[in-house]
């Protein structure tokens, strides 16, 4: 067996964050299911964040527009995860997975979905290779926490994380970071130095959106501007 198959072997791509992904304690639809997990709360909270949130929806647009629809029982699963994490996207099976014992509040929700979203986008416009490029995870994720509402001001002042000049490249960086480190078993310098090599271009690409959505009324300007520009195109 050579060195890089046992890399690949011991690095196990942030899957241990998530233990549903291999196994289940309760069957797929059981009354177990239901009644002693938080799945129903969390299905119920992401049909209102696929139905209400400015941010999901054209999120949602924009992939079916490449392609790519979304449909909620196929590309999201709501399972128990690890503590330190709310979301993820599993590029092997194009799902996007929910914490459902970490998210109880619908905000929390919306930014969750918003987030793993991007993730979904990216992996649909581009051929994201997530396992064995590294710039490429580091890319998503620096667009994931500059698009998704992550550093928001009021996301950051409820952290009570202060800052004025270029705080929220900063926020964005930092938050890219740790989602890194989180999946990846890399030093911090490895993972700061590749963020530092992709940002700039990473940071500044804004697709879908045309812009940073910094708040729920940049997202409905954005998601207005969005449907405009497709009746525009369809009348061309």
């Amino acid at each position: 067996m050579d060195q890089r198959h046992c890399k690949q072997k011991e690095e196990d791509f942030g899957y241990g964050l998530y233990p549903e992904r291999s196994s289940s304690k309760f069957k797929q639809g059981s009354i177990g299911e239901s009644l002693f997990t938080f799945k129903h709360k969390c299905h119920i909270m992401l049909q209102v964040a696929m139905d209400t949130s400015p941010y999901a929806k054209l999120l949602l647009g924009a992939m079916k527009s490449s392609g790519c629809t979304v449909y909620k029982d196929r590309h999201f699963s709501c399972e128990d995860c690890d503590g330190t994490v709310s979301g993820g996207f599993d590029a092997a099976t194009s799902q996007i997975v929910l914490c459902q014992n970490n998210i109880h509040q619908q905000a929390h929700m919306n930014r969750v979905v918003t987030h793993e979203l991007i993730h979904a986008f990216d992996h649909c416009r581009a051929r994201v290779d997530w396992f064995s490029n590294f710039r490429h995870l580091a890319c998503s994720e620096i667009r994931a926490a500059n698009l998704s509402g992550d550093c928001s001001f009021v996301n950051e002042i409820s952290r009570f994380n202060f800052g004025l000049k270029e705080h929220h490249q900063a926020c964005v960086r930092g938050r890219a970071l740790r989602s890194i480190l989180a999946v990846r078993k890399v030093s911090r310098e490895e993972a700061e130095q590749v963020v530092d090599e992709v940002f700039d271009s990473c940071f500044h690409d804004h697709a879908p959106f045309g812009r940073i959505p910094h708040n729920k009324k940049d997202a409905k300007f954005a998601y207005r501007d969005y449907e405009n520009r497709d009746r525009y195109y369809a009348n061309l």
